[in-house]
């Protein structure tokens, strides 16, 4: 008989040969009960090992007693004075690499489920409370520009707005959410909870102008002589990288970032969408993160028969959280490991093949993982229909070339104060992909909460 303490309560989720055919939400969640068994398996640890895990510091044993008590209310308390988005965090964030991989449970059987927990109270918030967000932006209070509406620019307007200053965000996109809207596939983040979220930010009194392209429509020096006394850019990384190999400019070929957008943001699995995707019998996804994980199990649910993953490493070294690898396993989505593309075939324009070769893996590298070797006279053909390259992404270059004084890194990311997240221009602070590339949604969260405390320390306002 196992015991209950030792392992996370279930969850509820779509059955693997249902879900690859829809877009709806794969995990179902918690009822109230499984959420308070679940709560009741925490230590309440005095020294918090969790909490130091936690990039945005939500006092997690606090909140998990609450919900131990049925509390649920209270615990949505407890999250939302630390976490402005906790409906979206307890879905995406990589629990067990921060967190839960530092609770004490998990040292004999598995962590409290934390992400689950932050999941069901906020879920439990949005269906049973009612009550009026006040509106906190005071109008006698200093203007701040913050470029970007995905998380670390969400987060960062939400914690000054709630100190009163007026705060405006200045989306490229018609869309709001950044990655939220066009990154994260639908099964994964439903974007009802996104625009949820975004409304609460909304009403606390941020204002939001989209269709505006900082560095084109107006630039961040522009913003300054239009007194706004601070500008925080969390304009993300949505210029693709591609390998550079033969045929990658056929029909067929996707970055991972206009694969995802054009489905998320313009919903191309519907019925007569303006902008549909033809997958064809079988696709390849180039790369093992989280973003090559929704490429591949999107294009499944697109009708592709056949969908490889091309890691040029094993198992092992896959960046991808952990979940998202079994829930492609269980899916159906082929994992072809130690591959690494050479060149994509084409016949007539179109995509028919990629070309490959077998790796094996030889001394660490720089990351601290092993380099993949080429194995000679190992060259094969995969037959595919269409190459979708999920292999990262860097900040777009409008912002820094459009910016005196901003000062950038080689690749791009703005380099900023690690403490404050402010840049080498004055009043002009940075967060998120658009500082470290490709990464979490949590870090950019994290790190728009610090620009916020910084520029509000500057200002010095009481």
């Amino acid at each position: 008989m196992i015991n209950k303490s030792l392992v996370k309560t279930q969850i509820t989720e779509q059955q693997p040969d249902i879900r690859n055919k829809n877009f709806d939400e794969v995990v179902l969640g918690y009822t109230n009960l499984e959420a308070i068994e679940e709560a009741r398996r925490c230590l309440q640890c005095k020294h918090m090992p969790c909490v130091s895990g936690c990039p945005v510091g939500v006092p997690i044993p606090e909140f998990i007693h609450e919900v131990a008590e049925g509390k649920f209310e209270e615990a949505y308390r407890i999250i939302t004075r630390e976490n402005s988005l906790p409906a979206i965090c307890g879905r995406v964030c990589p629990q067990e690499n921060q967190c839960e991989g530092k609770c004490v449970r998990g040292l004999k059987g598995e962590p409290v489920g934390i992400g689950r927990l932050e999941r069901f109270v906020a879920d439990y918030h949005m269906k049973n409370n009612n009550e009026e967000i006040n509106k906190m932006a005071d109008e006698n209070m200093p203007k701040i520009a913050v470029v970007g509406s995905g998380p670390a620019g969400l987060t960062c307007a939400s914690e000054l707005v709630k100190k009163g200053y007026r705060v405006t965000i200045f989306e490229a996109l018609h869309k709001t959410g950044g990655v939220l809207s066009y990154g994260i596939p639908e099964f994964r983040l439903p974007k009802r909870l996104v625009a949820a979220e975004i409304e609460n930010v909304k009403k606390l009194g941020v204002e939001i102008h989209t269709n505006v392209l900082v560095g084109r429509s107006i630039t961040v020096d522009e913003l300054i002589e239009e007194d706004y006394k601070a500008v925080f850019i969390g304009s993300g990384a949505g210029l693709p990288k591609f390998m550079n190999i033969p045929g990658e400019n056929l029909n067929g070929v996707y970055s991972a970032n206009e694969f995802l957008t054009r489905v998320n943001l313009m919903k191309a699995y519907e019925e007569n969408a303006k902008t549909p995707i033809k997958v064809g019998n079988s696709v390849a996804v180039v790369g093992g993160g989280n973003v090559a994980m929704d490429a591949a199990r999107t294009a499944k649910r697109l009708g592709a028969e056949n969908v490889y993953i091309v890691y040029r490493r094993s198992e092992e070294e896959l960046p991808a959280r952990k979940e998202e690898v079994h829930h492609a396993k269980e899916e159906g989505i082929i994992f072809n490991l130690l591959n690494n593309p050479t060149g994509i075939a084409g016949e007539n324009g179109f995509v028919k093949g990629m070309e490959c070769i077998r790796m094996e893996l030889g001394e660490a590298d720089a990351s601290g993982r092993r380099r993949p070797v080429k194995i000679p006279d190992s060259e094969f053909e995969l037959e595919v229909q269409t190459v979708i390259m999920a292999i990262g992404q860097n900040p777009n270059p409008l912002i820094r070339q459009t910016t005196q004084g901003l000062e950038t890194q080689s690749w791009g990311g703005i380099i900023v104060e690690e403490s404050t997240m402010a840049t080498s221009k004055e009043n002009v602070y940075a967060g998120g992909d658009v500082v470290t590339g490709a990464a979490t949604v949590i870090l950019a969260m994290g790190a728009g909460k610090k620009a916020a405390a910084a520029i509000h320390q500057k200002l010095g306002i009481q």
